[in-house]
C-alpha cells in the first residue's frame, strides 16, 4: 500500500495515538506477573459495566464467544430456534449454531439496515417446527436496532433478547446505551472496533445476577470452585494484557466516537446525488463503526475511490443465508438487495483533517 493511501481501518494508528499509555499498561501487567483473570480484568469489568449503565460485565475471549455464552446463559440450546438477521458478520450466526439452536432469519429495514420489527413478527407467525425462544438483535455499523419494538415483540412471545453490540460500543437510544436493553449483550474488542484491544477479546454484559453467574462459569470450564466443573464450560477468558489496554482506551471512547460523528457529518454534507447516505433513527446515537453508503454503481465507485488512493470495503458482500455453510431458502429481499449496493469508506477517529477533506472531495465528484 502506498504511504499516502487512506485505509478503511488503521489499528496501528489507534495504537500510536495512545502508545505511551498502552505501553505503560502492558508493562504494569508484565511486572505484576499475573496474566489470566487478575486485577486488570476485574477492574475493566467494573469500569465497562459502569460506562454502559449495567450491573455486570464479564470478559471473555472473543465477541463470537460472547454471543454464544450469552445465549447459553439465557437457557438457549438444542431444541430452540433463535431469530436474527442475515445482514451481519457470520460470527453472529456461527455463535447461535454453536449453542445447538436453529437459526431463523428476518429481514432488515431500509433506513438503518438493522432488523425490521415487522419482519420479526411475520417470521415468528410463519415459522414452523422448532420454537423460537430468543432474538439476537444486531446493532449494525454502530446504529442501534429498534429495541423498543423488539422488547414489545419479545414480551408478547416470551422470548429472550441478546444484543450483538460488536459494532456499537457507546451507541444509545435516548439516554440508554446499547447493551442494556435485553437479557444480555455481547461485545467484541477486535482491534478495529470502536473499543478495540490488541488481539481478540469480548464481554457479556447483563443486569441479571443469575445470568452473570452462569457466564462466569461457562467462560472457565463450568467452575464455581476451582477444578470442579458444575456445568460444561470451556476456556474463554479475556487475558490481563488485553484488559489493561481496554481499560485505558475506555477513557477515550466517548471522544473518539465524537470524532467519528464529526467525520460522518462532513461526509453527509459532501455526498453526490448518486450516493445514498446513512440515516439515523430518531433518538438514536450512531457511533459510526462503519460509514456505509448505498449505490447501484458500486464497482465504478470503488474504482473511482481507489484511483484517488482511498480504500473501501463491503460489509457484507454475501448475506449469511446465501453463504455455502449456511444456505437457506428463506427470501430476504432487502438484505439481498443491500448486499449488492453497500460500500464503506474510512471513518476511524485517527483520520486527519486533510484526509477527511480528501475523502469529501472524492465523494462530491462521484458521478
Amino acid at each position: 500500500m502506498a504511504a499516502d493511501r487512506i485505509p478503511v481501518a488503521n489499528p496501528r494508528a489507534a495504537y500510536l495515538a495512545h502508545k505511551d499509555e498502552i505501553d505503560g499498561a502492558i508493562a504494569a501487567v508484565l511486572d505484576r506477573g499475573r496474566y489470566i483473570l487478575g486485577e486488570e480484568v476485574a477492574r475493566f469489568e467494573e469500569d465497562f459495566a459502569a460506562y454502559l449503565g449495567t450491573q455486570f460485565a464479564i470478559g471473555v475471549a472473543s465477541g463470537t464467544d460472547a454471543v454464544e455464552i450469552a445465549l447459553r446463559a439465557c437457557g438457549i440450546g438444542a431444541g430452540d430456534a433463535v431469530l436474527t438477521v442475515s445482514n451481519t458478520a457470520v460470527a453472529t450466526v456461527a455463535a447461535i449454531e454453536h449453542t445447538g439452536a436453529e437459526v431463523v432469519f428476518a429481514d432488515v429495514d431500509a433506513a438503518s439496515y438493522t432488523i425490521d420489527p415487522e419482519s420479526i413478527e411475520k417470521t415468528i407467525a410463519s415459522h414452523r417446527g422448532t420454537p423460537v425462544r430468543a432474538i439476537v438483535a444486531v446493532h449494525l455499523y454502530g446504529h442501534p436496532a429498534p429495541m423498543g419494538r423488539i422488547a414489545e415483540i419479545a414480551a408478547a412471545h416470551g422470548l429472550r433478547i441478546v444484543e450483538d453490540c460488536a459494532q456499537a460500543h457507546g451507541a444509545s437510544i435516548g439516554a440508554q446505551r446499547t447493551g442494556t436493553f435485553g437479557d444480555a449483550a455481547a461485545f467484541s474488542f477486535y482491534p478495529t472496533k470502536n473499543l478495540g484491544s490488541l488481539g481478540d477479546g469480548g464481554a457479556v454484559v447483563t443486569h441479571d445476577p443469575a445470568i452473570a453467574e452462569r457466564v462466569r462459569a461457562y467462560r472457565q470450564y463450568g467452575w464455581r470452585e476451582r477444578y470442579v466443573s458444575e456445568s460444561r464450560g470451556w476456556n474463554s477468558r479475556l487475558d490481563e494484557l488485553q484488559a489493561a489496554v481496554l481499560r485505558m482506551k475506555l477513557r477515550y471512547l466517548e471522544s473518539e466516537n465524537d470524532r467519528r460523528r464529526t467525520i460522518a457529518a462532513a461526509f453527509d454534507g459532501a455526498l453526490s446525488s448518486s450516493l445514498s447516505a446513512p440515516r439515523v433513527a430518531p433518538a438514536c446515537r450512531h457511533v459510526y463503526h462503519q460509514y456505509v453508503l448505498r449505490t447501484d454503481r458500486r464497482e465504478a465507485f470503488r474504482r473511482f475511490m481507489d484511483d484517488r488512493g482511498i480504500d473501501t470495503a463491503i460489509l457484507y458482500p454475501v448475506p449469511v443465508h446465501r453463504q455455502p455453510a449456511y444456505l437457506s431458502r428463506v427470501s430476504l429481499p432487502l438484505t439481498e438487495s443491500l448486499a449488492g449496493e453497500i460500500v464503506s469508506v474510512p471513518v476511524f477517529p485517527e483520520l486527519t483533517d486533510p484526509e477527511v477533506a480528501r475523502i469529501c472531495d472524492a465523494l462530491r465528484k462521484v458521478q
